[in-house]
């Protein structure tokens, strides 16, 4: 018996840490697409809105107002879908370094998306310019901003703990991209909730979440890549 299986990367692995069943791979298709179907409808959204800049206005303000609804749908789909790749993750990584806390903080950020999208931030900044614009948080917004603080500190984590597995196996430019991103995903966030870049805050933490999406996407082919090719495809 062989004590190391190939996979599409290349690479070798030992047996208990690797499943080539169809569902983890279907389920770690969910990472790949999860952050390019939240970027996408956010910034659709956002061009289309009348009213919302995005230079100035968060994302998340685009669950409010009467197409709100598609925002909404957005956070919930897609909360699901990085839960789903959790338990991916957790098939996938079968045994080792990462193989259970990655996945728990990565599920965690998925519920979080779930939480955002339940409970809804104040109107601010001109919009939506047909309600009443907040002077003050209110219980709904604060949740939302509870459950972003929870959600993004555990993807910065989620990836921190992936890199130390990353590294073990050699793959070294993706565990520095997790090390770099994920640390600097959490910053822009804390920046932008903060006050301390001012405007800036919101296209930085836009930028910063589109990175760590590309970050996770990046993750979820090369775990994909480095699963064994034992059907031939």
């Amino acid at each position: 018996m062989n004590a190391t299986i190939p996979t599409r990367a290349g690479t070798t692995s030992p047996p208990e840490r690797l499943t080539a069943d169809r569902v983890t791979k279907s389920l770690l298709g969910y990472g790949v697409i999860a952050g390019p179907v939240f970027v996408v409808a956010s910034v659709t959204q956002g061009l289309l809105r009348e009213g919302f800049d995005l230079s100035r206005h968060a994302w998340s303000q685009l669950a409010l107002g009467g197409p709100g609804w598609i925002q909404v749908t957005n956070f919930v789909v897609v909360g699901l879908m990085v839960v789903a790749a959790a338990v991916g993750l957790r098939r996938a990584l079968g045994s080792g370094p990462a193989a259970t806390w990655s996945p728990r903080l990565l599920a965690a950020f998925g519920v979080s998306l779930l939480v955002a999208g339940a409970f809804r931030v104040d109107p601010a900044g001109g919009f939506p310019a047909d309600l009443p614009q907040a002077t003050g948080i209110s219980g709904p917004a604060t949740v939302h901003l509870l459950a972003g603080a929870v959600g993004f500190g555990s993807l910065a984590a989620a990836v921190l703990v992936l890199a130390r597995r990353l590294a073990g196996e050699g793959f070294r430019r993706l565990a520095l991209a997790c090390r770099v991103v994920g640390p600097a995903f959490l910053v822009g966030f804390v920046a932008m909730a903060s006050g301390l870049l001012g405007a800036a805050g919101v296209p930085v933490f836009a930028i910063a979440v589109v990175c760590v999406f590309v970050l996770l996407s990046a993750v979820f082919v090369h775990r994909y890549r480095v699963m064994p090719n034992t059907d031939g495809r």
